[in-house]
């Protein structure tokens, strides 16, 4: 064997130990963060109240309110709801039954109920007028439901379900557990399917798409399997942030990390493995096919995953500490994936060769076969006709544009957060047939000493509200003196019950007149309580809206502007992106409203919708114009346009597939929020994919020729 031979082989094995040491690497370091990323659940905060600002109203009288049960206590109300008709009998029954119920031993958790309670509140059971249903507050103490129990459940969903299970049957009456703490209870049930449901619907999901795109029986595993890597890395150093209180986690935002990392994971995928095998027809080594393919996607995708990035890093400007959260939570997920794409899938690819395509398997011959079939008739239409497909595909967005402004985004009760009928929700809705909505969730008044009898005339003018009581030193027993109003730090508390329920639509809109009432008395009046903070949550998300969607337009523009080195297609994307926005958003009204009946959206729906939409839909064009860039600076502007068109629609078709398959898969978990966000993001990424990359930016381009790269130098090239 010659020198030059030895030589050549010794540099040929370069890439292939290379390729290894960075499996390797990555098998090191999923083996440490996979298992953290199966305890991601366990750090999630999902209580509305924790993610308000601390100058929110209802977070000042939160701190005041909680004095006015023990020194250290922060309460989070259940109610346990006795429904059918009501003897002396049954009372006498319901209340020896409260009673003990606080040392009942609950199974698993190796403790009494009452170690969970507010110390010092006895369990009063409250007949209704009616005479149709007896109600009893359980006060669970906030700090006791933070951890998991001896069982390894969480707290607050097992607690509420032994009471479920506990009180079934007693004095013979239908039991339901609601308020606060049974919808919270049911909502972190729901989220509990992310950890499986979920996760395995949506590798299933992208298992067989892959399948069917490359139609072979091995090469879809590598993409699924850096993907899996990339979410099991992402997911533990998320956990990690977030037991170090760096972040905020919540069950929407685990749930979006998921579908987010393997959805845009594998589109990076599919973008370099379809350059790769392009390459493979042209080059004999496929190490050499591999280096220029990872040339040609690094920047699409590092311009892709920045931009999202980007969009996403905005939501820290958030009031709301679980938008804020999602921002870094997000951005880490792409973060991750873009570095998988870019060294763990090229080097399992070099490492096994030509043959993981088998059977079809790409030779070294020379032949593009993207130039061909379905893609270049699309090119060919494109090319004929740029004008009618730019004003065909503009009017239909347009069109759909239209019914945006009508979409529902004043909030929805929590109740209504449902897409199926927890027990929770029956028992608000039977709850609301024999009490007041607001009876056992009141809306709390804290008043200075002085302003009680003022502040109280105050309250009661208020239409909907239906009672007004102070907070007392203890309960009314017959025969013994009366107890007398509690005092704290020279506030007496007062309890406004509402006559709608305290986490409706209704109660939160109440708020506003509620406290404009009380602070004529004195402007130092807090009003709190589960119906001001939900307001309080409602004026906080449309805050953000005014303010983080117009920094993510500007962000986007300049990281386009960079990108394509022109001011004229970046424009053009990102008018196109916006159009295809509002087209998705009036869709999805028409959706909502006349097929699937819900009953609104939540005031944060557009941020969520817009965020994800408007930065990963401009993925696809930045997918097609640097590849266009590309093909321009060598054949010209208007061929590249048509050339780029047609060797990446494919790809981006797929891709765009991919990742509206896995944003649906959202939809299985019955939360109404994720289901909404599920269809509005799957059908935003298809409108993209089909009609706006497809379609409208080529033809817009097409039309516009090469002055479309202005004011760079390729706009005033000859070609």
């Amino acid at each position: 064997m010659s020198s030059q031979e030895s030589k050549s082989k010794v540099k040929g094995r370069k890439p292939l130990w290379a390729a290894i040491a960075v499996i390797v690497i990555w098998l090191g370091l999923t083996g440490i963060m996979g298992p953290l990323f199966g305890q991601l659940s366990t750090v999630q905060e999902n209580d509305n109240s924790a993610f308000l600002p601390d100058s929110a109203e209802s977070t000042l009288a939160a701190e005041i309110s909680n004095k006015f049960t023990s020194a250290d206590s922060d309460q989070l109300p259940a109610l346990l709801l006795f429904v059918g008709e009501i003897t002396p009998d049954k009372l006498t029954t319901v209340s020896s039954y409260l009673d003990q119920l606080p040392t009942t031993e609950v199974p698993g958790a190796d403790k009494t109920l009452a170690e969970f309670l507010v110390p010092n509140v006895p369990l009063t059971p409250i007949p209704s007028s009616d005479g149709k249903a007896i109600i009893a507050n359980v006060p669970f103490e906030n700090k006791m439901l933070e951890s998991q129990l001896a069982n390894g459940e969480e707290a607050l969903p097992y607690l509420v379900e032994f009471l479920r299970e506990d009180a079934e049957g007693v004095a013979d009456l239908e039991v339901h557990v609601t308020g606060i703490g049974g919808i919270l209870a049911d909502l972190f049930g729901a989220f509990g399917e992310i950890d499986t449901t979920l996760l395995l619907t949506t590798l299933t999901v992208v298992a067989l798409i892959l399948i069917v795109v490359y139609r072979s029986p091995f090469l879809w595993i590598i993409p699924l399997l850096s993907a899996v890597f990339a979410l099991s890395t992402a997911g533990g150093i998320v956990y990690l942030l977030t037991k170090a209180d760096v972040i905020d986690l919540n069950g929407q935002s685990q749930g979006i990390l998921s579908v987010l990392v393997l959805g845009a994971a594998t589109d990076y995928a599919l973008l370099l493995i379809a350059r790769y095998r392009e390459e493979l027809h042209l080059h004999e080594s496929h190490f050499e096919s591999m280096k220029i393919a990872w040339k040609g996607t690094f920047e699409p995708i590092i311009a892709s995953g920045s931009t999202v990035i980007a969009g996403l890093l905005v939501l820290l400007l958030s009031d709301l500490s679980s938008n804020r959260g999602l921002g870094p939570v997000g951005a880490i997920g792409i973060a991750v994936s873009m570095v998988t794409m870019l060294s763990l899938l090229p080097a399992l690819l070099v490492l096994l060769g030509r043959w993981i395509f088998w059977p079809r398997i790409p030779k070294f011959d020379q032949v593009d076969d993207q130039l061909s079939g379905i893609w270049s008739k699309v090119a060919s239409l494109v090319g004929n006709r740029p004008r009618r497909v730019a004003i065909s595909t503009g009017l239909l967005l347009v069109v759909l544009a239209g019914f945006a402004p009508t979409l529902d985004t004043d909030g929805i009760a929590t109740s209504e957060s449902f897409t199926g009928r927890p027990d929770s929700v029956i028992g608000q809705e039977k709850l609301q047939i024999s009490f007041p909505g607001g009876e056992g969730q009141p809306t709390v008044v804290l008043t200075p000493e002085k302003d009680v009898v003022a502040a109280t005339a105050a309250l009661k003018s208020v239409e909907g509200v239906a009672e007004v009581v102070p907070t007392m030193t203890g309960f009314a027993i017959p025969g013994m003196p009366a107890p007398e109003v509690k005092v704290v730090d020279g506030y007496v508390q007062l309890e406004a019950t509402l006559n709608f329920g305290a986490d409706s639509v209704e109660a939160r809109a109440l708020v506003p007149s509620i406290r404009d009432a009380v602070k004529e008395v004195n402007s130092e009046i807090l009003v709190g309580g589960s119906s001001a903070i939900g307001y309080d949550v409602d004026v906080a998300s449309s805050h953000d809206v005014k303010l983080i969607i117009p920094i993510i337009l500007v962000v986007i523009s300049i990281i386009l502007a960079l990108l394509l080195r022109s001011l004229l297609s970046a424009a053009l994307l990102l008018i196109t992106v916006v159009l295809s926005f509002a087209a998705t958003l009036g869709a999805s009204q028409l959706v909502f409203e006349h097929i699937f009946g819900f009953p609104g959206s939540d005031a944060s729906f557009p941020l969520f919708a817009f965020v994800f939409l408007v930065a990963l839909g401009i993925d696809y064009n930045i997918f097609l114009m640097t590849r266009v860039r590309e093909e321009s600076l060598k054949i010209g502007t208007r061929p590249g346009i048509l050339r780029g068109l047609a060797v990446t629609g494919g790809v981006i078709t797929s891709a765009g597939i991919v990742l509206a398959a896995t944003f649906a898969a959202l939809g299985i978990i019955p939360i109404l929020f994720l289901v909404q966000l599920a269809f509005i993001v799957a059908f935003g990424v298809i409108v993209d994919t089909v009609l706006v990359r497809s379609l409208l930016v080529p033809a817009l381009a097409y039309d516009i020729g090469r002055k479309i790269w202005w004011p760079s130098k390729l706009g005033n090239a000859k070609l």
